[in-house]
């Protein structure tokens, strides 16, 4: 049996539909205080938020995959991004205001649309789904973020644009292998 390349071992994969994270309630104001600060259920609360975290900085390259709800992400990635978003960990304060604490670090954000939202169209304005997650992620100091869209799912023309977007997803992982070889 021939052994997987390196950088195909198993890596953390965080399966967003399958499971549950806590919203961002009353325990959250424990993410200013200082640990020894914490009560019980201050600290357990947050644990999620330090698991998902750690995962994050552990990662090298972050790929979701996201169908546009509404014209905006689903509540499982929304959540996510609330548990990471987090002051001292993913995102410091200083003289001149807010900087990410991440870098060096590439996301892929595949995404399902029953429409077409592209640059210059009128139906641009209803995506809040891409703005969004380059703000976020850039707040958090991601900012090498790519955008792959299978468009036009609910359409004749869904079978040629998710081909389309197959064909992106396996050149960026050829491009990514290579990288990772050298």
């Amino acid at each position: 049996m021939e052994k997987e390349p390196p950088h195909w071992r198993s890596h953390p994969a965080r399966d967003l539909a399958t499971t549950v994270l806590p919203h961002i309630t009353d325990h959250w104001a424990g993410a200013h205080l200082e640990p020894s600060q914490l009560t019980p259920a201050q600290r357990n609360y947050l644990s999620t938020s330090d698991r998902l975290i750690e995962e994050l900085q552990a990662a090298d390259t972050i790929v979701i995959g996201a169908p546009m709800y509404n014209f905006a992400i689903p509540p499982s990635l929304k959540a996510w991004i609330d548990q990471i978003v987090r002051m001292g960990k993913t995102i410091g304060y200083g003289p001149s205001g807010a900087r990410g604490l991440l870098s060096n670090k590439r996301v892929i954000v595949v995404t399902a649309r029953g429409g077409a939202y592209g640059k210059g169209t009128p139906a641009e304005k209803f995506d809040f789904q891409e703005p969004y997650l380059r703000h976020i992620f850039g707040f958090i100091g991601l900012t090498d973020v790519t955008f792959i869209h299978a468009e036009n799912q609910a359409r004749e023309e869904a079978g040629p644009r998710l081909a389309a977007a197959a064909e992106e997803i396996g050149r960026l992982a050829v491009e990514q292998s290579r990288q990772v070889a050298c």
